[in-house]
């Protein structure tokens, strides 16, 4: 049986998280007890942060939950002085002690904090983003879009609304294609060309190769 101290330092990480798929870096046990105590205890929680670009900052924040992705930890909380909900890699904290004081806890951002992470997340990580209305219901194509690559949103039984990144438009456009279901781009209008050249490529292969007439 664990001591009692360490059951409700588990115990306070297990309630203050939201478990998603994925890979990442490690982080000190020390800071993910810290944060998810401060979850828990709905206690202001100041911290140096080092952001994707090196730039060092200190933030003062309300701190929500903790989302795993993998091994990958992010900090969902309200930032005091942006006035605005942030996310933040738990990684790149470190925890200024103590905590204090309490606050009142707020609604969670877009009413679901691992649907919010994984909008943030998909924004940040893609350097091409796209927007399409897919004529199909949201369910059909759910199993094929990972909360790391886009999101749906129903727009009613039959349509759905999808934003989705991807390395290249290139990529994307074949990804569009291979779902098998009609579609409209909305944004970014680049997309078309690449779509166009499939198109293209797929009818030239329809055809068949030429044929030689000479005898």
């Amino acid at each position: 049986m664990l001591p009692s101290r360490l059951r409700h330092r588990i115990n306070a990480v297990h309630s203050a998280t939201v478990p998603m798929p994925g890979t990442g870096p490690t982080v000190d046990s020390a800071v993910l007890s810290t944060i998810a105590a401060a979850c828990r205890d709905h206690e202001r929680l100041r911290f140096d942060y080092l952001d994707h670009e090196g730039a060092a900052s200190v933030r003062v924040t309300e701190p929500h939950r903790m989302v795993s992705w993998g091994r990958r930890w992010y900090l969902v909380a309200w930032d005091v002085e942006r006035d605005d909900w942030r996310t933040f890699r738990v990684d790149r904290i470190r925890p200024r002690v103590p905590s204090g004081p309490r606050f009142e806890p707020r609604d969670p951002p877009e009413g679901d904090v691992a649907a919010y992470v994984s909008r943030r997340l998909s924004a940040d990580m893609w350097p091409y983003r796209a927007r399409l209305v897919m004529h199909a219901p949201a369910a059909r194509l759910a199993p094929w879009i990972s909360p790391g690559d886009g999101r749906l949103r129903p727009i009613d039984e039959q349509t759905c609304e999808l934003e989705i990144g991807s390395e290249s438009l290139a990529m994307l456009a074949g990804f569009l294609v291979m779902l098998d279901v009609d579609f409209d781009v909305q944004d970014p209008p680049e997309l078309r060309e690449h779509l166009r050249a499939i198109a293209v490529r797929c009818a030239a292969a329809a055809v068949g190769p030429a044929r030689d007439t000479k005898e």
